[in-house]
Order: C-alpha cells, then sequence, then structure tokens
C-alpha cells in the first residue's frame, strides 16, 4: 500500500516538476528564439522584435524616447514607488538622459491575444547610473509589458517592474550554527 502512495503521490508532483522547470519567469529560463523554438507564433515573434526595439531606443534617447512608447491612457506601476497614470505623468517621471542612467531590458517571452491587437512581453532589466555622491547604483529586475494597437501602432498600455528576488539558493539555505 505505501509503495501504491508513493508512486501516486510521484504521479501528482511530476507535472509541477515539469513546470518549475519551464518557469519563463525564472532568472535561467531560455530566451525565445524563433530558430531554436519554431512554434513562436508570428504574434509572438512580432511583440518580441518590438520590445527590443523599445529597448535599443530608450537606451540610445533616455527617458524621452522611453516615454514616447506609451499610449495616452498608459499606467506605470515599478517596485517602491506609486503608480504613474498618462503618458504626460509618465513623460514627466522619465526625465533622464542616457549619458547619466543607462536602462536596458531583455524580453524573455510574449504572448500575443486572440485578436492580435494586445499583447504582453516580460523579460529582465538593468539600470545603471550614479547616486548624487557619484556611487554607482545599479537595478536589477523583472518587468512586463502589456501593448495594445491603436490605429495600427503599438503602444505600451501597462509597464511594470519589479526588483530581482534572490537567487532560489540562498531563500531556501538553512542559518548556519
Amino acid at each position: 500500500m505505501l509503495k501504491t502512495i508513493s508512486g501516486f503521490a510521484l504521479l501528482l508532483l511530476l507535472p509541477l516538476t515539469a513546470a518549475a522547470q519551464l518557469d519563463p519567469l525564472s532568472k535561467k529560463a531560455p530566451t525565445n528564439n524563433p530558430v531554436t523554438q519554431p512554434t513562436l507564433s508570428p504574434g509572438t515573434v512580432e511583440l518580441l522584435v518590438l520590445d527590443s526595439k523599445f529597448s535599443d531606443e530608450t537606451a540610445k534617447g533616455g527617458g524621452k524616447v522611453f516615454s514616447s512608447w506609451f499610449a495616452d491612457d498608459a499606467l506605470t506601476l515599478n517596485n517602491g514607488k506609486q503608480p504613474t497614470y498618462g503618458k504626460a505623468n509618465i513623460a514627466a517621471s522619465a526625465n533622464w538622459n542616457p549619458s547619466e542612467y543607462e536602462l536596458k531590458w531583455q524580453p524573455l517571452g510574449a504572448q500575443m491575444g486572440p485578436s492580435g491587437d494586445m499583447g504582453f512581453t516580460w523579460g529582465h532589466y538593468d539600470g545603471h547610473g550614479k547616486d548624487k555622491n557619484g556611487a554607482e547604483v545599479v537595478l536589477s529586475g523583472r518587468y512586463i509589458t502589456v501593448w495594445k494597437k491603436i490605429n495600427g501602432q503599438w503602444k505600451v498600455a501597462l509597464d511594470a517592474s519589479a526588483n530581482e528576488p534572490a537567487d532560489a539558493g540562498e531563500c531556501c539555505r538553512l542559518p548556519k550554527p
């Protein structure tokens, strides 16, 4: 009887183990690549390319370019900060120069909605700058960007980010005596 229960419990845990290994938000998740993963839909590929372009242009142009990608009614949710609603408010808060602060991100995944006019991307970001004393400041975390098509043009509807979590090995380690 015990062997049957153990075997049954193992069968129940297999999908959870497989899902944990395929977690697209895990730090070690593979980058989506249409050559190595040919099952990516054309819409997913379109969003991945769009998000990469958004990152590249922001790295070159700073906050002014960053905010230009947003819809008029967009929302940003950033770790430890109040929500910012509306493109004008987002632009007012995104006033960094790329020579003083560099923000880059790498999309790790995307999903297109069934209608083809809305979807989301997610991935990892890094920000590099200096504090008021000239000391190096590095921000690192995860993000999700919700995209919507307005009059045939893709715009950011929601951009949210959170600090990078501790490594799994660090969070689960027992204290040393």
